[in-house]
Parts: structure tokens; sequence; C-alpha cells
């Protein structure tokens, strides 16, 4: 019960040995005749410290910030002694203190929140997804033993700090650019959003790191470009077959993982008569349907009874990520086209130069790339040069016939 116990705070210093001017602040706690010493964290100058007062002397802009964590730190305190009090719990200085800190819910940590999401979103989110979690979390590790000499960190102990330390740490790292730093920021953040849904954390600190993305240029094929990858003709097999299908992406603008998974069960008869594809976008489980083009069938005609995929369903034998992407590059190289080719080049180039370059509206094109956003689609379709040239012309056409009228009628 309450009154079995006695509680109070008050709040002391140390002087440094190397800086005798300079005290370090400490909390101490005493419950029922025993104390407790809490590091504050903060270095003060002995001068302006009033014992008396538990105060900073002064109304310097040092002296108001220590006051304040002084007031906050005793709120914080009569909160958790409170707290353990309606709980239930035995009340000494230790588990105040643990409390205080965090350490009395050892489950409630980053590592453990980590795990949590791997547990209960590895079935729901993509592999590749995963993976890149998986990334975040081996950077995480990778800061808290750099800056912090630990494995792991209470969630309560993550503040603003320790966010800014993290962005920092990521950018020292060679192989991330400033993209490569916010999409790791980006899932740290829903880390601790999923924390604060599932009332681990009392504030989320991440809310207020903003992301900042530079803006890329997507990599396309101009119409000269995809015409010559398409007829040219290469010394070895693999180039062709990595060619053909990264053309057939160009004129269906599925993704690689969609384009691997193709198989019988995704060729339908459209509304028009004409044969579809029906499929659903790995990536975001989207309903997909697209119309197959003329250079699109060809090529499905071209590897029907190919041995790669002999005895089984699939529609075109599709390489690997990885090794799809290193013969694009030599493809690249062979033809003389300076741009870093992927094979997500083709679907920016069904796009642009395939799609809006002729016409097709931007709704329409939304549709046949899986988005559910329109905004998503205007940063994927590229508005090239020839439409703006031939949007110009008609522009010019419209002034001048305006120009005429206006001279025929003075």
């Amino acid at each position: 019960m309450r009154t079995s116990q006695t509680f109070s705070i008050s709040f002391i210093t140390r002087k440094k040995k190397k800086q005798p001017d300079l005290a370090l602040l400490y909390a101490r706690i005493t419950v029922n005749g025993k104390s407790l010493e809490i590091s504050l964290k903060r270095t003060i100058p002995v001068d302006k410290w009033n014992q008396a007062a538990s105060k900073l002397s002064g109304s310097s802009s040092e002296s108001r910030q220590i006051n304040k964590k002084i007031d906050e730190t005793k709120a914080q305190l009569y909160k958790t002694y409170d707290g353990l009090l309606k709980e239930g719990l035995l009340v000494t200085t230790q588990t105040v203190k643990a409390r205080f800190l965090g350490s009395d819910q050892q489950h409630y940590t980053l590592a453990y929140l980590i795990n949590y999401h791997k547990e209960k979103m590895g079935k729901v989110l993509k592999y590749g997804t995963m993976k890149n979690y998986t990334t975040t979390e081996n950077y995480l590790k990778g800061y808290l033993k750099a800056q912090y000499h630990t494995s792991d960190v209470y969630l309560k102990q993550i503040d603003y700090q320790f966010i800014l330390g993290f962005e920092s740490y990521l950018r020292t790292l060679p192989s991330l650019q400033n993209n490569g730093v916010m999409k790791h920021m980006e899932r740290f953040k829903k880390l601790m959003r999923l924390a604060e849904h599932l009332d681990w954390i009392e504030k989320n600190p991440t809310k207020r790191f903003k992301l900042r993305f530079d803006q890329v240029d997507m990599v396309y094929l101009n119409k000269p470009e995809l015409e010559k990858i398409k007829n040219e003709i290469f010394e070895k097999p693999v180039l062709t077959i990595n060619r053909d299908i990264f053309v057939f992406a160009c004129y269906t603008g599925l993704a690689y993982a969609d384009a691997k998974a193709l198989n019988n069960n995704h060729l339908q008869i459209g509304i028009d008569g004409n044969k579809w594809i029906y499929t659903r976008r790995s990536k975001t489980n989207t309903a997909v349907r697209i119309p197959i083009l003329k250079e699109a069938q060809k090529i499905l005609d071209q590897y029907r009874n190919h041995p790669k995929i002999d005895g089984t369903e699939n529609l075109l034998p599709v390489y690997s990520n990885q090794k799809t992407n290193q013969y694009l590059k030599e493809i690249a190289k062979v033809l003389k086209i300076n741009k870093k080719l992927s094979f997500h080049t083709a679907r920016h180039t069904f796009a642009t130069t395939v799609t809006l370059a002729n016409g097709v509206p931007i709704e329409t094109v939304s549709k046949l790339l899986g988005h559910t956003k329109l905004s998503t689609t205007q940063i994927y379709a590229r508005v090239i040069d020839s439409k703006i040239s031939s949007d110009i012309d008609v522009l010019r056409e419209k002034l001048n016939l305006l120009q005429a009228k206006e001279n025929s009628i003075d």
C-alpha cells in the first residue's frame, strides 16, 4: 500500500576528476530509506549549481534546458513510482530505475521489435521486401555497435538524437547514396510506427524525421534505341534470349518477377476478342490486364518450345534477375548505348516510348502498369522530347490559325 512506502527524489552533482569546474548531474531516488542514483547524462558548470533549489542558476539557454530536464525527470520518476504501485508490483529503488529506463520490459527492445515484425509480416510482405528489412536490421546493429558498443537498445531509449545518429552512420557507408539512406530510414520509421501501434512506446520520435528523396531520372529507351536492340543480331545465343525477353517487357510493361512467373494460365481472350495477359503484380498483388501487342506475341511464339521451359507452364526462358541485368549491360556495351540498362528499363520504355509517346492516355498507362495511384505513373511515365515537340507543333498550328483569323478580321 502507498502508506507503507516512502519515496523521494533529489538531484546531486559529482565533479569530474580531470575537469573540477564541471560536474555530472544525477537524480537520486530513495525508497524506504534506500537510495539509488540515475545519471541524467548532463554536464553542468559547478559554480552555477544551486543545490538547495536543485536547479542551475541564471536564465541562460543552458540553464533553461538543464532545469527543464530536471523537471521532466522528476515528473517521470513520480509517474513511474505511481505506475508500479497501481500495478501492485514490489517497489524498490531498482524497480523504479528499471521501469524508468525501460529495462524492466526486456522484450520491448529494438531487437524484439524486429523479430516480432519478421514473425508477423514474413508471410505477408514479399521476399524482396523482407530481404530489404534484413539489410536495414544489419545496419541498425552496425550503428549500435559502432556508436553505443552494444547489440540492442530499449525502445524508450530511442530518441531523436538516436535517429539523427543512425542517418549519419548510414551516410558514412560507401555503398549508400542519399536515396538508399532514405529507404533504410523509411523502413526504420515503419518499424517504430509498429511499436507505437502496439503501445510499446508512448511517443514515436521518428515522426519528426522527414524523408528527403532526390528526384531520380528514369532510364528508358527512345524509339531509335529500341529499334536498334530489336534488330541487332548477336553472336552469343544467351544475349539473343535476354534481348528478346527484354523487348517483350518493353511491349507489355511487365516487371521482372511477373515476366518470370508468366505461364499459360495468364493468357486469356480479352473483351476485344484478342489475346490478353491476365495476371497480378507480384509486388502489390494488383490485378493487371494487358492486351498482347504484335511484337510481344511474336516473342511468345518464338519461345513456345524452347528447351529451357520444356515441360513447364512457363512462357519465357527467363534467367535470374542478376544474370539478366548482367547480360543487358553487355548488350548496351555492344550496341554503344550509353545507358545503364536493367530489366526495369523495359517497364519505363513501355510507359514512355511505346505508350505515352504514341498518344495512349496516362490513365490507361496507369492501368496497364498496375498502379493504384496516377501519381505513381507520373513518376514512371516520362514525357520524352519527341512528344514535347509534337505537342508544341500542334500548339503552333493552333496559334497560327488564331493569328490568321485576327488578321482577316482586321
